[in-house]
């Protein structure tokens, strides 16, 4: 009841800052963004940038309101809010959460995709991923301006997992798109799709062994409190888009058009920089106040070689064959 009131207050103010026939040249334009977490996240700190970059391209007075500590429901939310072009109008979503629009989306964040840190910044600066925000624009309505991310996911589990044999049958919780369900069953573990405010008391209530996530989600979800080990499987590095409604963007004057354009882009490398350069910082600070333990795991090698054939045929199911080409092919 609370978030219903939420969202009809923040429609409300929208229409008002609208009006009949687009935003009003004598009334000062209001943002809305939304967040799960707080302002140490990564995800707040690129979103904050976006901010001072479009204020900073645009040169006119404009409000932004950056809504905190899943105040407006999660990620999954926000894109729904986003495509609707009410309530929200800008956030940092998983590319699972668009898998109802794009069958694609989810591909450019799966388990194996990238060598490493590298290879991940040399596909984000070819662009590769043009054809996938395209299709999401076009049947979401929801632009990807930019491209967060960059930690290095492992498995958060409540007791050490060292190889293949330990991973056997592991109850882990898996975001909601079918390619992480799939890579995961490959691998030999029984994965289940909870929602992610669920999956601390869903670890601590025996439902599910372990979850799997970068060290800012563990950190400020405190996962380490209930699975205090972490299988270091590296098997995903996180692409994070920084979304923004086409919805709200079509009625933005032009030259608040072009400064959220620049401004994403901007931001997005901002906060890949933060996330990337912040994952080993997180983890070190973790284990040495003795919450969690980093866990070698010795058979990443064999995990990424009973994964590397779903990946393919998910590829080529969601006609991303072409785009995983060209990201194998970039050294």
């Amino acid at each position: 009841m609370k978030l219903t009131s939420s969202l009809v207050r923040l429609a409300a103010g929208i229409a008002l800052a609208i009006g009949a026939g687009g935003l009003a040249s004598a009334q000062t334009i209001t943002l809305h963004g939304a967040s799960q977490f707080n302002d140490d996240h990564a995800f707040n700190k690129t979103m904050i940038k976006f901010e001072e970059l479009v204020k900073q391209y645009y040169g006119k007075p404009i409000n932004f309101v950056l809504h905190k500590n899943s105040e407006l429901g999660l990620e999954k939310q926000y894109f729904e809010y986003m495509a609707q072009g009410r309530a929200v109008d800008y956030a940092i979503v998983s590319p699972a959460h668009m898998s109802t629009f794009s069958k694609a989306a989810p591909f450019i964040d799966a388990p194996f995709i990238f060598r490493d840190l590298d290879h991940w910044n040399k596909v984000l600066d070819a662009d590769l991923l043009k054809p996938i925000a395209d299709e999401v624009n076009q049947k979401a309505e929801v632009m990807l301006v930019g491209y967060a991310g960059g930690g290095v996911r492992n498995i958060f589990v409540n007791k050490p997992v060292r190889n293949m044999a330990e991973m056997k049958g592991l109850k882990v919780r898996v975001q909601g798109a079918p390619i992480w369900s799939r890579t995961f069953q490959a691998a030999g573990m029984a994965p289940t799709v909870i929602a992610y405010n669920e999956v601390y008391n869903a670890i601590q209530n025996n439902v599910i062994a372990a979850g799997e996530n970068e060290a800012a989600g563990v950190e400020a979800m405190k996962f380490f409190e209930v699975a205090p080990h972490l299988a270091l499987t590296e098997h995903a590095i996180t692409i994070r888009p920084l979304c923004f409604s086409t919805k709200t963007f079509k009625r933005l004057p032009a030259d608040l058009q072009a400064a959220v354009v620049k401004a994403g882009k901007e931001a997005g490398a901002h906060g890949r920089k933060i996330e990337s350069s912040e994952d080993s910082q997180k983890l070190d600070a973790l284990e040495k106040a003795g919450k969690l333990k980093r866990v070698p795991f010795a058979d990443r090698a064999e995990m990424k070689k009973l994964v590397d054939p779903v990946i393919a045929a998910y590829a080529k199911e969601v006609d991303a064959d072409k785009i995983f080409a060209q990201i194998n092919a970039i050294k």
